[in-house]
């Protein structure tokens, strides 16, 4: 782990090029929808989907004064391998994003997980609030629970501190090493670091990624006791419009 934090302090201190319009930027449309498909849905590390693939979409809206609301969704199967009943993610959010300083963003809201019947207790169901910064390609946040977390038994206040940059190599190539940190609350058997990098690439009007990710925990197991957050290459092509 020490290696990987290592290697990934020296990719942050690599400056992205900076890049000037020629011409005016066109009107962004406010309403933007996404859909993908990947062969792992991996959330802060951890699978979701026992390391099988997932279909994904969402959509978001913009306000021009800076707040936006938005909802996205996956398929799962983590809920039904603990004894529960939801086969999909739902996620509900809104926030406000702004330049607080020159070349520095503030973004902050709420973010409200369902797991429609997940008949688990305690629920599923997680709402966290959350705030970030960003300066030129690097953004930090933190996300902290105000219900209990993902049907942890008394975890309210649980925190996730993640630090990511995106690499703009140009010729629609982009880089994002990241790394981040999950404290559950009366549960530190659970609380873990997880890693990535990812190389995406915009090519016929799809985004498509390959990802190294991983967990430094064996926590968290599915059926046959497979481990949920081991190191492993994630593949996925995504398309906006």
């Amino acid at each position: 782990m020490k290696t990987i934090l290592k290697a990934l302090a020296v990719v942050l201190t690599v400056g992205a090029v900076p890049a000037f319009a020629e011409e005016a930027a066109a009107p962004v449309d406010p309403l933007s929808f996404n859909v993908s498909v990947t062969t792992d849905y991996r959330y802060r590390g951890i699978s979701q989907t026992r390391t099988k693939p997932a279909l994904q979409g969402g959509a978001d809206y913009a306000f021009d004064s800076g707040f936006y609301i938005g909802t996205w969704a996956s398929t799962i199967k983590w809920i039904k391998d603990g004894g529960g009943d939801a086969n999909v993610e739902i996620d509900l959010y809104g926030g406000y994003k702004t330049e607080i300083a020159k070349g520095l963003t503030l973004d902050v809201g709420l973010l409200q997980y369902a797991y429609p019947s997940n008949k688990l207790s305690p629920s599923a169901n997680t709402l966290e609030v959350y705030g970030a910064l960003s300066f030129g390609p690097i953004t930090a946040k933190y996300s902290h629970s105000t219900t209990n977390l993902f049907g942890f038994a008394d975890s309210k206040g649980s925190g996730y501190l993640d630090v990511s940059a995106t690499l703009d190599l140009g010729d629609g190539l982009t880089i994002v090493p990241h790394v981040g940190h999950q404290s559950v609350k009366h549960g530190s058997q659970f609380s873990y670091t997880d890693y990535s990098v990812t190389v995406n690439k915009d090519y016929a009007g799809f985004i498509w990624s390959a990802a190294a990710v991983g967990a430094d925990t064996d926590a968290y197991v599915g059926p046959n006791s497979k481990n949920l957050g081991k190191a492993a290459l994630v593949l996925a092509v995504k398309k906006s419009f």
